[in-house]
């Protein structure tokens, strides 16, 4: 038998399917940008990228790949094992009536879907509005809100552009998704209530925790440790050991500051402290008053408990 020549590498067995978790993400809209960042930043950084990037993408562990999708169609893709793993809408998944497993609320693209009516209307509760028509992209959430209130209307199903449809006459209130309430005022809209809260979510197959479990939950702790590190700054400093106390006093911390000893003849010690990034202004100037000294401020990219 001949063997192989010198220098010839041997090949690296790719995966087989079976070994690989497959994320869906969104391709497009409001929640795709932030949600490309958190999974680049949880160390699953995509092996192609720009124009380069297709339908099904790569990352630089061969054991995951990233499913490019709309918000919409996630959940299915999940629930029917298309994906093992999801990231999408709450919304999406009530919506789609999809069978999955919420792991995870990633704390992004929160919003609320609200009914509201145009501002001139005397319509102020959802009883009003018996026979009368209601436009929304969500008919399943729709179709449930008024069915638990016990009161007959048409949903009148649209792609976009829900508010302009009581202005139209095509319906006499919305149901639809609003975050900060300003495109509702802008189109002279008034919410009379709120029909769900919704937030990003990673949702899973649950035949996928079955038997990819091991690295579905690598993915899930390492998204997390990402979501625990907002907002947070790791904080080190000297100070004299005389004024440890103070600086203490000072330091909220999550656990309290971690404090080592310093190689000086100052009698020198380090304090290191995790504190909330919106209290850093003001503590700075009170860890310095305390007796605090060379102070660092550094960013948290992950945060594991």
């Amino acid at each position: 038998m001949a063997k192989p020549a010198m220098g010839t590498k041997k090949s690296r067995k790719s995966p087989s399917f079976s070994a690989v978790v497959r994320l869906a993400i969104p391709n497009k809209g409001r929640i795709a940008a932030p949600i490309l960042d958190l999974v680049e930043k949880s160390g699953l950084h995509l092996a192609e990228s720009g124009t380069e990037r297709r339908l099904i993408t790569r990352t630089l562990d061969p054991h995951v790949e990233i499913l490019f999708a709309r918000s919409v169609d996630i959940p299915e893709y999940v629930a029917n094992g298309a994906a093992d793993l999801g990231i999408t809408g709450h919304d999406m998944v009530i919506e789609r009536e999809s069978d999955v497993e919420e792991l995870l609320d990633l704390q992004s693209g929160r919003g609320k879907l609200v009914l509201a009516v145009h501002e001139d209307s005397g319509i102020t509760s959802a009883k009003q509005l018996k026979g009368k028509k209601v436009a929304t992209e969500f008919p399943v959430i729709a179709g449930r809100y008024f069915a638990k209130k016990k009161v007959d209307v048409e949903i009148v199903q649209v792609g976009g552009a829900c508010e302009a449809t009581p202005h139209l006459g095509i319906a006499d209130a919305i149901i639809d998704l609003s975050s900060s309430g300003t495109t509702l005022k802008t189109n002279r809209l008034r919410v009379i209530d709120e029909v769900l809260t919704t937030s990003t979510h990673l949702i899973a197959n649950h035949d996928s925790l079955k038997r990819k479990r091991e690295k579905i939950d690598e993915i899930h702790l390492a998204l997390e440790s990402v979501i625990r590190a907002r907002g947070q700054c790791y904080l080190m400093m000297n100070a004299r050991r005389s004024c440890l106390d103070a600086v203490k006093k000072v330091l909220p911390g999550l656990s309290g500051p971690t404090v080592m000893d310093v190689a000086s003849s100052e009698g020198l010690v380090a304090v290191h402290a995790v504190v909330s990034e919106e209290r850093v202004y003001t503590l700075i100037n009170q860890l310095r008053r305390a007796g605090a000294r060379d102070i660092l401020v550094m960013a948290i990219q992950r945060m594991i408990r």
